[in-house]
Formats: structure tokens, sequence, C-alpha cells
């Protein structure tokens, strides 16, 4: 089965995202591309880390011509605002979502894999593992999203008012992981319900709210309007994450302590940009794993 692997990132992760490249490179197996999401004026930057294996993809190619990133006033130019005439101003974290989205009309594969930029892989993987029987594993924490922070249900019925479900499902699934993997007709699929039930672009549509997940819009129409069909839901994450710095010491042990949690069934790790621990003791100790 062939993957396309999609990380949407922006230059303030462009060391970790090269961190990420470093890892598939090393640990990646199987029939797969990486594709790098990235707004226009970060495309030079990331088309160092081009190769065979892996080209960038600016907004520009996603995009219609009426969504385009402006500096940021209330940041003095330091950040990118987005601007259409459909919608309220769009942050960074809406335009990456808008990218994984798109890219579903725009390569051929049998599955999406998004990767946020700060994995690592730790050990081999080969996408097409997520594969059995015709079915692809879809992460889904039942019910999860009452334990989650409260924009998850926010985001939940936005999914609902777009693809015309109830706002609040019961159970209130949580789709939102790390690595998230999509069988590329459901997500094409996905596009085609949303225009049709809008009677405009999908990406009109999504941006009517700026509670945007596309992980969410992407769960609720495989199980709530497909019923299911072609997925195998698995709450388990590909990835052991390190959400928040309070959890463990911001030193070299607290890292260590992170690293020892990591499962055997896991493959990668993850550690939030805003964790204080260096990218050199990040990539230590997630290259000194123990392939299972």
């Amino acid at each position: 089965m062939k993957t396309a692997i999609i990380t949407a990132s922006y230059v303030a992760d462009f060391e970790r995202c090269a961190l990420l490249c470093e890892s598939m490179d090393r640990f990646m197996q199987g029939q797969w591309h990486h594709y790098l999401l990235v707004e226009n004026n970060d495309t030079k930057l990331f088309k160092t880390l081009e190769s065979p294996k892996r080209t960038v993809v600016s907004e520009s190619e996603l995009f219609p011509a009426w969504l385009r990133a402006f500096p940021d006033p209330l940041s003095l130019g330091r950040r990118r605002v987005w601007l259409s005439p459909f919608s309220l101003p769009l942050r960074g974290w809406h335009a990456q979502q808008l990218r994984r989205l798109a890219m579903a009309r725009h390569v051929e594969a049998d599955a999406l894999l998004s990767i946020d930029s700060d994995v690592v892989l730790v050990r081999p993987f080969d996408p097409a593992d997520l594969w059995r029987d015709g079915r692809l594993r879809m992460f889904r924490a039942d019910n999860g999203a009452h334990d989650a922070t409260p924009g998850h249900l926010a985001w939940l019925a936005h999914a609902g008012d777009i693809l015309g479900l109830p706002q609040r499902p019961d159970p209130a699934n949580d789709y939102i992981s790390n690595m998230v993997a999509w069988r590329m007709d459901t997500a094409r699929a996905l596009l085609d319900h949303i225009e049709a039930r809008s009677g405009k672009s999908w990406i009109r549509a999504v941006i009517a709210s700026r509670d945007i997940s596309e992980c969410m819009l992407y769960g609720r129409f495989a199980d709530e309007i497909l019923g299911g069909a072609g997925h195998r839901p698995d709450a388990r994450s590909l990835s052991h994450v390190l959400w928040f710095k309070e959890t463990f010491p911001q030193t070299s042990e607290g890292l260590a302590d992170f690293m020892s949690g990591l499962r055997p069934d896991q493959v990668a790790i993850g550690v939030q940009s805003f964790v204080g621990h260096p990218l050199s003791e990040i990539r230590r100790l997630a290259f000194s794993v123990t392939p299972v």
C-alpha cells in the first residue's frame, strides 16, 4: 500500500521538522513519500530538506487565491495571519489543518498519514502495517473528548455543523493524535460530502467557524456517516507524547523518565515544542531505543 505522509510545519519548527525527517529516513519502511506543507514564505527554507522521498508543497498549490497569509500587525509582523472574504482571520494552526485536508485532492496514494513536526520515529515502521483485511487503523479514543481540553467539544460541534450531524454526539469520541492515518478514498469522500451539503467549496464551508479540527471532521464522517466502513478504530497512539512541561522535570533525567514510558507497540515519540528539552538530547535518546 502506498502512503503519502504529510507534515504541516512552519519556520519556527524547522529544526524539529528536520529531526523528524532524519528519523523517517532512518526508520520509515515500505512505499511512502513525505510531503512538507508550508506557507509560501517558508518554502525556500524547507526545500533544503527535499530528497527523492520528500517534497515541499507550498500552500499556494493547495489554497484558493482568496485565502492568503499576511504579517500579523498584532505581533508586529513576527507571526502570520490568514485572511479571506469568507471568514474571520485564521491562525497558523488553522492553515495547517486546511493544508492537510487539501492534500486529499493533491496526491495519489492509498492512505494519508499525518505526522506532526515534533514527532521523532524511534523504531522501524511500515505504514502498510496499519492495514488489515482492507481496513485502515484509525485512532479513536472512545468518549475521549470529555477527558481532553475544552476545545475538543467545540471541535466536535463544528464537525457536526459541517457534516449535518448532532453537535454533541454520544459517545463523544476523540480522533486527535500527532500521528493520524486516513484512507485516501474516505478523505476525498469527506470533501465531496461537505461540498454537496453546503453548496460551496469545502474550504469555504470549513472556515465558517474557527473551531476547526480536521481529525474530528474525518473521524465523525468515517464513523457516523460511513458507519466505520474501511476502518479499524484503535485507542492506542502510535507515538508516546509529552504534552505538558509540568509532567516531568525539564532535565535529562526527566526526559529519560518520559522515554521509559514508551510502549513496545509505539514507533515514535513526540515532545511538544514548548517543553524545554534540547533537540540534541531528544535525538540522542530517541535514536538509542532498542527495537522490538
